[in-house]
């Protein structure tokens, strides 16, 4: 019995130094996997204080909302304007993998680089990803359904990606378990709606983009920049920018050539509201690449102007195109089913109504809002097709259709 009871106690004494052995070991296997991995070889291995460990930088030309600062070892990225009427800016420290981080940081968040998973809280972040061969790190997106980009669509019938929602209905536990190590999202200013407290709360490195305030067509797909920052790529970002620019200004030189610039408005009647883009906004400054009179182009606004539909009908009755309307509108038809004082336009009339809807996938992913902001070029061959067919006989519509 005795030779019993000390076998006993041996097997409890060997069991609890097994768990205790386990423990310890799920411990540092997890601040392993919280740690970056210095092991990677993009990390640096023997830090020298003198070496400039980014060679190839970007310049922002384009972007009037960010813009990066250079150091040996670290850059660091601020966000000047990140929403409307924004009362604080953002700053990020981009730390070379495996060197020191600075001191005096303030509150800016420390985020090693080159990062080796994400998660992008917008598919118009998307494209940056695939065009920068970098789609391999993505984890995660808001809403798989919607999204468009061809190489995460295929990574996303694998099963490799996850959906982990956004803004107030944001899977922070999910998130979690993921366990990115950088979070593109954006930022409205309204703290209920937000996503990103939420995940710096929970200790999550974030990174606002916020192409969505830029002015210009070519300011926002500048942005690629913004998203190849977090991961050294700067020299594809700075060649793939650079022939997008390239090819959206000599678009624009044979727009320029035209003789007579047809009138034209956009928007529809939301609510009792007509959301209409003020005179400097991207979506003006299209129109008037593209060869065409935009009827408030006058105004000074970048953002959109709330008008009745009494004084769009006013300004806009005799206008030769309308387009970007409600995406649920496919015919005519339907157009004057939601309301007939829309029959009163001339553009009605002439059946001149272009859509930016020819992209949408099955769910209602509309890929003008994603592969078009990061292809500008694109949209306004279709844009110029639309108000100068002339120019490009052989094009083919890419974002736009025609709604007969």
């Amino acid at each position: 019995m005795r030779y019993k009871f000390r076998f006993l106690k041996l097997l409890i004494f060997i069991i609890n130094i097994l768990l205790i052995s386990g423990l310890i070991i799920a411990c540092q296997n997890h601040k392993i996997n919280n740690q970056p991995n210095t092991k990677n070889a993009a990390c640096v291995q023997n830090y020298d204080v003198n070496r400039d460990y980014f060679p190839d930088k970007i310049t922002v030309a384009r972007a009037k909302g960010f813009s990066v600062e250079y150091h040996n070892n670290y850059k660091v990225i601020t966000i000047n304007n990140p929403w409307k009427d924004a009362k604080t800016g953002f700053k990020y420290i981009l730390v070379q993998c495996g060197t020191p981080s600075p001191k005096n940081i303030d509150s800016a968040q420390v985020i090693n680089v080159p990062v080796n998973s994400v998660i992008s809280l917008s598919t118009t972040h998307l494209p940056h990803l695939a065009k920068l061969g970098v789609v391999d790190k993505l984890l995660g997106v808001s809403d798989t359904k919607i999204v468009n980009t061809s190489e995460v669509v295929e990574k996303i019938k694998t099963g490799k990606i996850a959906n982990v929602g956004s803004n107030a209905s944001i899977n922070i536990e999910k998130i979690l378990e993921l366990n990115p190590e950088l979070i593109t999202t954006y930022g409205t200013g309204n703290a209920n709606n937000d996503s990103y407290p939420k995940l710096l709360e929970a200790g999550l490195k974030v990174a606002i983009n916020a192409e969505y305030m830029e002015d210009s067509p070519l300011g926002r797909s500048e942005w690629l920049k913004f998203t190849a920052l977090f991961f050294n790529q700067e020299k594809k970002a700075e060649q793939i920018f650079e022939e997008v620019a390239k090819r959206y200004e000599e678009v624009v030189t044979k727009a320029k050539a035209v003789k007579t610039r047809p009138t034209v408005f956009v928007g529809f009647n939301f609510k009792g509201t007509w959301y209409m883009p003020g005179g400097k906004s991207y979506a003006a400054q299209y129109l008037e690449d593209a060869g065409a009179n935009y009827l408030w182009s006058s105004d000074k606004s970048t953002g959109s102007l709330p008008l009745s539909f009494e004084a769009i009908i006013e300004r806009a009755s005799d206008a030769e195109y309308w387009l970007n309307f409600s995406q649920k509108w496919k015919q005519k038809k339907e157009i004057l089913a939601e309301d007939s004082r829309y029959g009163d336009f001339k553009a009605v009339k002439n059946g001149n109504l272009y859509n930016n809807n020819l992209r949408v996938n099955e769910n209602g992913g509309n890929d003008y809002w994603e592969g078009g902001i990061s292809n500008p070029d694109m949209v306004l061959l279709d844009l110029i097709d639309i108000f100068h067919p002339d120019i490009l006989p052989q094009h083919k519509f890419i974002f736009y259709r025609r709604v007969n």
